[in-house]
């Protein structure tokens, strides 16, 4: 069976249009303003070891709230109209034809239709144990794809929680597991 996952870029993308869907300048200038804050905040984390990470994210959905904003002055639209957003057309195809391709390849290696998943992006932060010998040790944060919050925290421990790696062995415990993309409540 075929698995298609929603790529991180894509649950931005979708969610900014879905959400903007119906704002009018106002809303769309406050979210301008929150998603600048957002990425501001992020631009100030620690590095994260992933491509996928807060700044990532953060920045992703700034540039799309910008560009809705840019557009609704352009063309003058009182509320956005994902219709009228040749963008987001086009993202959208972008999507479907990466759909199509792999139900294409599927079909070829003999596999039936393709199972679409409801991955997430989560947010994992880790502290230090009691045992750790710095109590300043720093919060590792990586942000992970995932069906569930669990899955997600157990990923993050098979790949992190290994002699030599970001946990430490024992040093560390994961102690969040946040779901950020898409954002919770809304749908795809």
């Amino acid at each position: 069976m075929l698995i298609y996952e929603y790529l991180p870029h894509e649950l931005a993308r979708l969610g900014v249009v879905a959400k903007a869907a119906g704002l009018d300048h106002r809303r769309v200038a406050t979210q301008v303003r929150l998603a600048q804050e957002r990425a501001g905040r992020a631009r100030m984390l620690p590095g994260e070891v992933h491509h996928l990470s807060e700044l990532f994210i953060a920045e992703l959905r700034r540039l799309q709230w910008e560009r809705i904003a840019q557009l609704m002055e352009k063309e003058r639209m009182a509320a956005y109209q994902p219709s009228r957003d040749s963008r987001a057309i086009h993202y959208e195809e972008q999507r479907l034809q990466r759909l199509m391709t792999d139900v294409a390849e599927a079909e070829q290696s003999g596999v039936t239709g393709p199972q679409i998943c409801r991955y997430r992006v989560y947010r994992i932060g880790a502290r230090p144990t009691a045992g750790c010998s710095s109590p300043d040790a720093p919060a590792p944060v990586v942000h992970l794809m995932a069906p569930s919050a669990d899955a997600a925290a157990e990923r993050a421990w098979a790949v992190h929680g290994k002699d030599g790696g970001l946990y430490q062995r024992g040093r560390y415990r994961i102690a969040s597991v946040e779901q950020v993309l898409p954002e919770p409540g809304e749908l795809f």
